[in-house]
């Protein structure tokens, strides 16, 4: 069985990752709620992902310049 690496290496910021996810949700207009999401299609999921990338690649822009 396949071990999972999706663990996070400081587990204080999950709270912080879930309200990141739920901002990024709301700016793609995709309607994500806390607890279970299994009836989101990929397409909507990987819109978030993408906004969350998108948003952390500007900040570290933003932040060397």
């Amino acid at each position: 069985m396949a071990k999972s690496s999706n663990r996070l290496v400081v587990p204080e910021a999950r709270e912080a990752l879930n309200k990141f996810k739920m901002e990024c949700a709301n700016e793609v207009g995709v309607n994500y709620k806390q607890g279970y999401n299994g009836d989101m299609t990929s397409r909507e999921a990987g819109s978030i992902g993408g906004q969350m990338v998108k948003r952390m690649i500007e900040a570290y822009e933003n932040s060397v310049k």
